[in-house]
């Protein structure tokens, strides 16, 4: 069981890109799933905003708030006691003054129980993140296709198609960098940009649809698991298991034998001592012709 390795830390984590030791990185947004995560030996978990599409019903991470990251990272931490936690900060909550970021951040870490931060943005945010940093948050940057942004952004589009805006990908990492993260994640970059990137910096890049070339690789949970109803499939995920319809078809397996009345069977129910029933009824009958 890995429920007893030592926790990873940033210092280990660019030890490892020195290492080529590739990290592993999943999503887990309650206990159970946190569990399951450490016990299978994921090296860090992101309770990421994602939760707003994957366990909230929404259609975007936009909606997600503060008290929701809070509330689903500490279940996390409950659960994954042995492991890295990154914890999101949500839409429009670290773009303001840096103090009003500053109390977001101090939620996520005191109430949250997260050991970093993630923050979505690049040379535009690198004055927030050298703030969070300074005040010893260890902070994740992410670039590329930024969920939090796809309305600016024109969609679900992958980034570093062309030279520019390679370019832009480039001076963004770099800021970060710069600006103390301890790690970027890279999503929906072409696989020739990532890999340049992550060539260029000393810390690693976790990608999420930028191909092999990245330190890390990070996946949704309920993606690795098709643990959703419809699942829409996406071309960077590789799926493990078919959870979602091994879950729908087993309630209704026990739906049908509920109505079959299959269930309960004989070895689901308990019994009484002898006489208990028949006391209940004496007693009835008694109370009947003492009235009479």
């Amino acid at each position: 069981m890995a429920a007893t390795k030592k926790p990873l830390n940033i210092v280990k984590m660019k030890k490892m890109k020195e290492n080529k030791e590739p990290i592993t990185m999943l999503t887990a947004y309650d206990y159970p799933s946190a569990v399951l995560a450490e016990e299978a030996g994921v090296d860090m978990i992101l309770v990421g905003d994602s939760l707003g599409n994957a366990v909230l019903g929404y259609n975007s991470t936009i909606p997600v708030t503060i008290d929701d990251m809070v509330y689903h990272s500490r279940a996390v931490a409950r659960g994954a006691q042995s492991t890295f936690i990154v914890t999101d900060m949500p839409f429009m909550t670290y773009h303001g003054g840096i103090d009003e970021t500053l109390k977001g951040v101090r939620r996520i870490m005191q109430e949250g129980h997260a050991h970093a931060v993630k923050l979505e943005g690049g040379a535009e945010i690198a004055d927030t993140v050298r703030a969070v940093v300074k005040a010893g948050v260890p902070v994740l940057g992410h670039i590329g296709l930024t969920p939090q942004s796809v309305n600016q952004i024109g969609g679900f589009r992958v980034q570093g198609k062309d030279a520019a805006d390679a370019k832009r990908l480039l001076e963004d990492a770099k800021a970060l960098e710069e600006a103390g993260a301890f790690a970027i994640v890279l999503e929906l970059v072409t696989e020739a940009v990532a890999e340049a990137i992550s060539n260029e910096l000393s810390i690693p890049t976790i990608g999420i649809g930028a191909g092999r070339g990245t330190d890390g690789q990070v996946l949704v949970f309920h993606d690795v698991l098709q643990y959703a109803s419809p699942y829409m499939p996406k071309r960077f995920v590789k799926t493990y298991a078919d959870v979602g319809t091994i879950i729908r078809d087993s309630i209704g397996n026990y739906v049908q034998d509920v109505k079959n009345k299959s269930f309960p069977a004989e070895e689901h129910v308990f019994t009484a001592e002898d006489g208990v029933v028949e006391s209940l009824y004496g007693s009835s009958k008694a109370k009947v012709e003492n009235r009479s």
